[in-house]
């Protein structure tokens, strides 16, 4: 299926999503312009566009509702599902209301239904569209194949947005009762702990243990880091766990039920589990070096 082959429609069933220029573009200066911005159509340089599908592209471009001052927006046209792969082509302009040219990186792109619910979300990189010119439109054609996909295909009200909280660096993220309890050089050292661990894969969640104690009544304290590498925030409300010793064998292992543990999109959460002493396996252990796993039963 050729690009243009593609584009054939002029209804619009998409709506529209912006977002600040300072949240996807640094350097930005704002403009202190107060009107509204009109874009203009702009075809990617490589494109040699038949003057049948450019008038498609001037319609549909023109039918746009102007932006405001420094905005980057994403403007919904239309979906068709590829008969062979079953991947979605979401078709969408790529628009800019500033008055500078730019050029994007990688964000990760969410498909919106009418519900307000993700049903497909994916990482682009956005560098492929070229350097937009000032104030102006670009047609894209933006490919969901189907890992990427969460629910059905929206036909109607949908919308293609930005996930800015995937563009924020990983950071430690601190529940109200350790942000109280912890003084700044602990939560310093905490940060640090997070800086020096291994990059999140896209979409993992793990689990990296910093402090094991023993307590007086024999529970074991394990004290780790809840490390969410969605780019949506995720609640956990049971986890089982099992600690394992530099050899490898199980120390402590039980289920946890929690209330609500929310961890936000990208960030780390420090948490503390205590094993009482009827979940401590092995009391002879060697935790000179020691892991903390969710079982792979589980």
């Amino acid at each position: 299926m050729g690009i243009f082959s593609i584009f054939k429609k002029t209804e619009k069933t998409g709506a529209d999503s912006t977002v600040e220029s300072t949240e996807l573009v640094n350097g930005t200066e704002p403009s202190a312009q107060s009107e509204e911005v009109t874009t203009a159509l702009s075809l990617h340089p490589a494109w040699d566009v038949p003057k049948e599908q450019q008038y498609v592209f001037s319609f549909l471009s023109n039918e746009l509702e102007p932006l405001k001052p420094n905005q980057i927006s994403l403007s919904g046209i239309d979906i068709e599902q590829d008969d062979n792969t079953q991947a979605w082509l979401v078709k969408a302009f790529l628009r800019t209301s500033l008055a500078t040219p730019i050029t994007l990186n990688t964000a990760e792109l969410v498909l919106i239904d009418q519900n307000e619910q993700v049903v497909a979300a994916k990482e682009f990189n956005l560098a492929e569209l070229g350097e937009l010119p000032a104030t102006s439109a670009r047609p894209w054609v933006f490919v969901f194949e189907q890992p990427t996909l969460k629910g059905e295909l929206p036909k109607d009200g949908w919308r293609l947005a930005f996930n800015v909280q995937s563009l924020v660096p990983h950071k430690i993220e601190l529940d109200a009762a350790w942000e109280e309890a912890l003084s700044d050089e602990q939560k310093d050292g905490l940060k640090k702990i997070v800086d020096s661990l291994p990059k999140l894969h896209d979409r993992e969640v793990n689990f990296s243990g910093f402090q094991a104690k023993v307590q007086p009544d024999g529970t074991l304290a394990v004290s780790l880091f809840i490390r969410n590498g969605h780019s949506q925030q995720i609640t956990l409300e049971q986890l089982p766990l099992e600690v394992l010793d530099a050899n490898g064998k199980i120390v402590a292992q039980g289920a946890f039920t929690i209330d609500q543990l929310k961890v936000n999109a990208n960030t780390s959460k420090p948490w503390t589990f205590l094993f009482p002493k009827e979940m401590v396996i092995n009391k002879d252990s060697d935790m000179s070096k020691w892991t903390v796993r969710v079982p792979q039963s589980a």
